[in-house]
């Protein structure tokens, strides 16, 4: 499923090329470049099941730990988003960031990422359209949380959307979708 070098783009600032799955022993690195545009970047979010770092080649990365102050990171800098830990970063220069960086283990972070960024390119909007979003969040609840959508939404509405997605087939573009990681 995975393929390299792939590029991905949302239409919102954000572009990510995934580079190479790196083979490890204790899990899969997936290595990958991103560009971020001036105020673009996730939401906060979490990774259930990755570690995640980025690293600034160019420009400046604001980031955020739930809970915690913002902090800013420059060229040369990392971070390191451990799994569990919600997080958000954003370029908050005046030109366009570049970043490299990885998560690890792999799971489904290139096939999600992937979905997502495609669903927000349909919608024009940060958020993706309903029923991709419906579906990447619920079925991957087990690796991947956007933690800006109100629990309710992600409890009730989701579940609900993503029934009428399947009832009328809205989903059959991902028949080849992975399996979530329990």
């Amino acid at each position: 499923m995975n393929q390299f070098p792939k590029t991905i783009e949302n239409g919102l600032g954000e572009k990510i090329v995934f580079r190479e799955l790196v083979r490890e022993p204790d899990g899969d690195k997936l290595i990958l470049h991103g560009w971020v545009h001036p105020m673009s970047g996730p939401p906060m979010h979490v990774h259930h099941k990755q570690d995640e770092c980025i690293t600034v080649k160019k420009g400046q990365i604001s980031y955020q730990v739930l809970g915690g102050p913002e902090q800013v990171a420059r060229e040369g800098d990392s971070i390191v988003f451990t799994r569990g830990t919600p997080h958000r970063f954003w370029n908050s220069g005046t030109n366009e960031a570049q970043v490299e960086g990885w998560a690890k283990p792999a799971n489904n972070l290139q096939f999600f990422l992937s979905a997502i960024y495609e669903a927000q390119s349909r919608s024009g909007r940060g958020q993706p359209e309903q029923f991709d979003g419906a579906y990447l969040l619920t079925r991957y609840k087990s690796e991947f949380a956007m933690l800006e959508i109100p629990g309710f939404v992600q409890k009730v509405v989701f579940p609900v959307i993503y029934f009428i997605g399947r009832l009328t087939g809205k989903y059959n573009k991902f028949k080849d979708a992975p399996a979530p990681v329990k």
